[in-house]
């Protein structure tokens, strides 16, 4: 039996979904243990792209089962409509596949209006949020004032809940925020109606996963966004609104620490961000925009194109200690094939002072700047290499170099979208 945790190791778009859909043959179930619809997972299978926002990466294998689990957000909206999406490309066969937690926390529309309200009234302090709700839902959550998929599907204490909650979030959008407000007769018929079509779905996370655990069994932990985007590890305010770090694995599901045997941390060869926030070596020129266009760095879920860098491995070093990481999972090493020289940030200089550890302050890392050590680059095609030893001199050179600066082995290499372009170096389920 093995347990192992998945986890970004960046500020999150690391390639999460491939190495998930990869380890799920391993794993008799799959876990997604927090974030809503704000992440996205792109994976490739044959010539067929899938885009996932809130279904395990699991659910491309027949056979395994799927857990939303109660650290998640939903929004029963988008949550039909990839259900619906995954049917039609003959997924999805068995409903019993897929379980969601019943302590899962509800987006609603108010959540959404007031996310996007906010933001566009932040002016220079915006935050970057994807305007998806998933913040408003968890100040409900955290606040008590939640609505859970339990009461989701029970009609009558759903419709008391949004009648109890709606004047509050009506007069906010109204007196404080400007917008309009929204209807409760509409949102409790089509929210209703959602719950019904969703009430299948219902189930104990906390519960199927310890019995799987007590079998025996295999289980796959996935998360979403990134360790740098942790509401309490990340570069606050510039997060998400949940625990990234592999610590809001058992949170998010009712698993006790006890029973997780591995974390893999999965970062790209080089490092993107999406929205705001300080990046110390973020490339705003040519290079920058060269790894953009060559690793197709837009959102899956905003298509916003991401902000570009060198490797950190500063960072790198703050999320494998979060975390706890036993290995790393390098991926898209394919978008630095044709570059003659690449660099690594191995620490940061600020005022005249070195820094080798991530300071917490955001005032003092909006100042750092990064201190490269320059490698030779590979200069040619990856794809037919099927090993650690059947690579380049150079890019084993490379990664064997990420290995040393960030104080953790490469368990995985990705030197393509596909799963064929994938190198397992160790297997954490073994």
């Amino acid at each position: 039996m093995a347990n192992v945790i998945i986890v970004g190791a960046q500020w999150g778009d690391e390639g999460k979904g491939k190495v998930v859909d990869i380890y799920t043959e391993y794993a008799k179930d799959v876990v997604r243990y927090q974030g809503g619809n704000n992440a996205g997972h792109t994976l490739v299978v044959g010539n067929e792209k899938t885009v996932l926002h809130l279904i395990p990466s699991g659910i491309l294998h027949e056979g395994k089962r799927c857990i939303i689990g109660n650290g998640v957000v939903l929004d029963p909206k988008v949550f039909l409509e990839e259900i619906d999406k995954l049917k039609k490309k003959g997924y999805l066969k068995n409903d019993s596949q897929l379980v969601v937690d019943g302590n899962v926390h509800i987006i609603m529309p108010y959540h959404k209006a007031i996310d996007i309200a906010r933001e566009s009234n932040s002016g220079a302090r915006k935050i970057g949020t994807t305007g998806r709700g998933i913040g408003p839902t968890y100040e409900d959550k955290v606040g008590r004032r939640g609505i859970r998929f339990i009461d989701l599907i029970r009609p009558e204490i759903f419709a008391r809940k949004v009648k109890e909650m709606l004047p509050e979030k009506n007069f906010l959008l109204e007196k404080m925020l400007g917008c309009p407000t929204l209807d409760e007769s509409a949102i409790i018929e089509e929210y209703s109606a959602y719950g019904q079509l969703l009430s299948k779905y219902l189930g104990n996370a906390s519960k199927l996963l310890n019995q799987s655990i007590s079998e025996g069994q295999n289980i796959l932990f996935e998360g979403a966004q990134g360790s740098l985007l942790d509401v309490d590890h990340g570069t606050y305010p510039y997060v998400t609104s949940s625990s990234t770090i592999a610590g809001g694995a058992c949170t998010g599901t009712g698993v006790g620490p006890r029973f997780i045997d591995a974390v893999v941390g999965i970062s790209k060869a080089y490092v993107t961000r999406v929205g705001e926030g300080p990046f110390p070596t973020e490339l705003n020129d040519e290079m920058g925009e060269k790894l953009r266009q060559a690793g197709q760095e837009f959102g899956a879920t905003t298509g916003r194109p991401r902000r570009c860098g060198w490797f950190d491995a500063v960072a790198l070093r703050e999320a494998v200690r979060t975390n706890g990481m036993t290995g790393l999972a390098i991926t898209k090493m394919d978008v630095l094939n044709d570059l003659e020289t690449i660099k690594i940030c191995t620490a940061y200089s600020y005022r005249g002072e070195m820094l080798e550890d991530f300071p917490q302050d955001l005032e003092v890392l909006k100042e750092c700047k990064p201190v490269y050590e320059e490698v030779d680059g590979w200069n040619c095609d990856l794809s037919k290499a099927t090993s650690f030893e059947t690579l380049p001199e150079k890019a084993q050179d490379y990664l064997k170099k990420l290995e040393q600066v960030t104080g953790c082995p490469a368990v995985l290499v990705s030197i393509g979208p596909r799963r064929s372009e994938t190198i397992q170096v160790k297997n954490p389920f073994n």
